[in-house]
C-alpha cells in the first residue's frame, strides 16, 4: 500500500497528460512550448535547487554513483551484444537502443521527492548529473559515431548545466538567500507536475511495423536487466538503504521522451522510438513497483 500510495499520484498525472492531450484542442505547439519552458527553466531550477542544498561527500555517495553507472554500461552493452543476433534495419535498430538505457528525469525527480524529500531528490540530482552525459553520448554515438558537436551539445545541455552548477555551489560552501530559495523551489515544483503531464500528453502506441523481438528485448534491458544489475550491485557494495532505493528507482525508469526527439533529428526511425518510450512507460507502471518492493 505504501508503494502505490508512492506511485500512484505520478502516474495519474501521466494520465491526466493523455486525458487533455485528448480533448483538448490545444495543438503540438502549446506543447511543444511547454516542454521547452520545462527543459531549459523549471527543470533545471529543480536540479540547481535540489544539489545546491545537498552536502555531497562522495566517500559516502561514490557507491551509489559507481552502481548507477554500472548498471547504465551494462544497459548499453547488452543492445550492442543484441544487434547480431535480432532482424531489424540499421538505424531502427540504433534508433531503439537509446530507449534500453535512457531515462525519463521528470519520473525521477516526482518520484525521489515523494520517497524521501529533498534529500532524495538531492541523491537522484547526482546520478542524473553523471547519467546524462554517459548515456547522450551513447545514444548520439550509436546514431552518428563521426558526429563532430557531442562535446557543444553537452556543454548546451541545461540539466547538465544546473547539476553541476549546483554541486559546485554546494562544494564551495555557499548558501543560497531565502528569496532565491523560495524562487527555484516553486519553480521546481511546477516542473514536476509539468514534466509529467508532459509525459502523458506525448504518449503514442501506433505505427510499430518493425520486429517484436526487437522491442522486446530492448523493454528487457530497460525495466527489468538494467536495475536487477542495480539491486545485484548495490547489495554487493551493501550500499545505504536510502541510496540503494534511489539508485534502483534511477535504473527501473521508463525511457525519456526526448529520446524520440534526438531520433528523429538525426535521421533515424521516429514512430518506432515513439513506440518504445510509450510501451515502455506503461509497462512501468507495472515494473516499478515490484523493484521498490525488492528493496523496501
Amino acid at each position: 500500500m505504501e508503494i502505490l500510495n508512492l506511485l500512484l499520484p505520478d502516474f495519474s498525472l501521466i494520465a491526466l497528460g493523455v486525458l487533455v492531450y485528448r480533448i483538448s484542442n490545444w495543438g503540438d505547439e502549446f506543447w511543444a512550448g511547454m516542454e521547452k519552458l520545462v527543459y531549459f527553466l523549471l527543470f533545471p531550477a529543480l536540479l540547481f535547487y535540489s544539489t545546491a542544498r545537498l552536502k555531497v561527500d562522495l566517500s559516502v555517495t561514490g557507491g551509489m554513483v559507481q552502481t548507477g553507472v554500472l548498471s547504465l554500461l551494462a544497459g548499453i552493452a547488452l543492445t550492442w551484444l543484441g544487434k547480431p543476433f535480432l532482424r531489424s534495419t540499421p538505424m531502427t535498430y540504433e534508433s531503439g537502443m537509446q530507449c534500453a538505457y535512457r531515462f525519463n528525469s521528470y519520473i525521477a525527480l516526482a518520484l525521489a521527492t515523494r520517497m524521501a524529500g529533498e534529500e532524495g531528490a538531492g541523491l537522484m540530482a547526482i546520478l542524473l548529473g553523471f547519467g546524462v552525459p554517459l548515456c547522450n553520448i551513447a545514444a548520439v554515438h550509436a546514431l552518428a559515431p563521426k558526429n563532430s558537436n557531442l562535446l557543444r551539445e553537452l556543454a548546451k545541455n541545461p540539466l547538465l548545466v544546473a547539476t553541476a552548477g549546483g554541486l559546485t555551489f554546494s562544494a564551495l560552501g555557499l548558501h543560497l538567500p531565502e528569496v532565491a530559495g523560495v524562487v527555484l523551489s516553486r519553480l521546481g515544483a511546477a516542473s514536476i507536475a509539468l514534466g509529467l503531464l508532459m509525459v502523458g500528453a506525448g504518449l503514442r502506441l501506433s505505427g510499430l511495423k518493425e520486429s517484436k523481438p526487437v522491442v522486446g528485448w530492448f523493454v528487457f534491458i530497460k525495466l527489468f536487466a538494467v536495475p536487477a544489475v542495480a539491486w545485484l550491485i548495490g547489495q554487493h557494495l551493501q550500499l545505504p538503504p536510502l541510496q540503494l532505493r534511489i539508485v534502483v528507482l534511477f535504473c527501473s525508469l521508463p525511457t525519456a521522451s526526448s529520446a524520440y526527439i534526438l531520433a528523429a533529428r538525426m535521421g533515424g526511425n521516429g514512430p518506432f522510438t515513439a513506440f518504445l518510450i510509450s510501451f515502455g512507460t506503461l509497462l512501468s507502471a507495472l515494473t516499478i513497483p515490484f523493484w521498490l518492493a525488492l528493496v523496501h
